[in-house]
């Protein structure tokens, strides 16, 4: 092999191996999110693997001249390997074969069985209102930003179907509202328009639900009592609280949620009669609310519908025997490539369940983008709003 092609393989494999290095501190760094670790160490640890990922190979190179075909080499004719032959192998591994498997895997998922029907809508908001509702956040720079999709919006509709669905909540409907981040970007004309806009298209539903992180400031805690009116339900509306409340005066919220018609659920569970029939609606806000739930005493047969933050709570909803999970939290990462898909997911699970509808055993899970974001940045990831339709599966007998 001549010295130009050596260098060559050599600086493939030190890219290569970059990228290993870069989703193995990534995924350490979901992990840590999906923790209830106080927010400004969370930031902290986000710059430090930050630089970790971006610095850390290029100066170990420089500085120790490290030659990874040669470290290779080494480890695999002597066997004998070292803490930097095993590492570099490893991220080898990783950006060569477990992430282009994942990736294909993810793009070849299937639609769950129980999703009979997905259609979206996208308004530009832009275009809509004339101008971009930029707000006076903290970070509303960011919003400025030509190529940030942040006003581009998804007005999600499923359709699910459900065999244990009691007749008379055929067709039943939910609007699902999850992640405002009430932080002043995006403006609050920016939700009154989308609240309007759902309302008068989707129609009134049975059941709102918002399944957290509605604030970012104790302030905004005011934008509830403006925005609550341009919301209906024919039942009730139901919210839980996500870790972004949890920073911010969540008692006072959930009094404010209260005095503005929603249920407040918490880690709890309430019993609804909906046209005639009982239906359980649970409330998780573990890890950063505690203790959770209690479902031991809802009755065999009930309809279940969980609201959690995060989906990292599949396991709880599994074994309360759950019909629907709705949940948020991960924003669908935000930022979004191309074949690849998210980057950035605060979820033990990593990127799995980002967004989107998925099926677990019997359960069904709809994992909102959500509609805000304390820093307010999108890239082929349009914030989002659901309308959920359920169906009953007719038996044989009713066929």
């Amino acid at each position: 092999m001549t010295r130009e092609n050596t260098r060559v393989v050599e600086l493939l494999l030190f890219l290569i191996a970059w990228l290993g290095h870069a989703c193995f501190v990534m995924a350490i760094l979901n992990i840590l999110y999906a923790q209830p670790i106080h927010r400004d160490l969370l930031k902290r640890m986000r710059i430090f693997l930050g630089v970790v990922i971006f610095f850390t190979p290029p100066i170990l190179k420089s500085t120790l001249l490290i030659n990874y075909s040669q470290v290779l080499d080494q480890a695999l004719s002597e066997n004998r390997w070292g803490i930097g032959a095993i590492y570099i192998s490893t991220c080898l591994i990783i950006s060569g074969v477990i992430l282009p498997a994942i990736t294909i895997q993810r793009l070849l998922r299937k639609q769950p069985k129980k999703l009979l029907l997905e259609t979206t809508t996208t308004y530009d908001l832009e275009k809509e209102l004339g101008y971009r509702p930029i707000g006076d956040g903290k970070y509303s720079r960011l919003a400025k930003y030509r190529w940030n999709q942040l006003f581009k919006v998804d007005f999600t509709e499923l359709t699910l179907c459900f065999p244990n669905l009691p007749k008379a909540l055929d067709s039943l409907t939910i609007l699902h509202i999850s992640d405002l981040h009430w932080i002043g970007t995006p403006g609050k004309i920016y939700y009154e328009w989308i609240f309007t806009k759902a309302i008068s298209s989707f129609g009134e539903p049975d059941l709102v639900v918002i399944t957290g992180d509605l604030i970012d400031t104790d302030d905004h805690i005011a934008w509830l009592a403006s925005l609550r009116p341009l919301l209906s339900w024919k039942s009730a509306g139901l919210a839980i609280l996500g870790n972004h409340d949890y920073w911010c005066d969540h008692e006072k919220l959930r009094k404010e949620l209260v005095s503005q018609g929603f249920i407040n659920l918490g880690n709890s569970y309430q019993l609804l009669q909906i046209r005639g029939e009982t239906v359980a609606l649970i409330g998780q806000e573990c890890p950063w609310f505690t203790p959770s739930a209690d479902v031991s005493t809802i009755p065999d047969g009930v309809f279940r519908i969980c609201l959690s933050h995060t989906p990292d709570n599949i396991s709880f909803a599994r074994k309360a025997k759950v019909d629907l999970m709705l949940s948020g939290h991960n924003h669908g990462g935000q930022i979004r490539l191309p074949l690849f898909g998210s980057i950035f997911v605060p979820s033990f699970y990593g990127r799995r369940f980002d967004m989107g509808t998925f099926q677990i055993g019997d359960m069904v899970l709809h994992v909102s983008r959500g509609l805000g974001e304390k820093e307010p940045l999108r890239f082929h990831c349009n914030p989002q709003i659901t309308r959920i339709c359920l169906k009953r599966a007719a038996s044989s007998d009713e066929k």
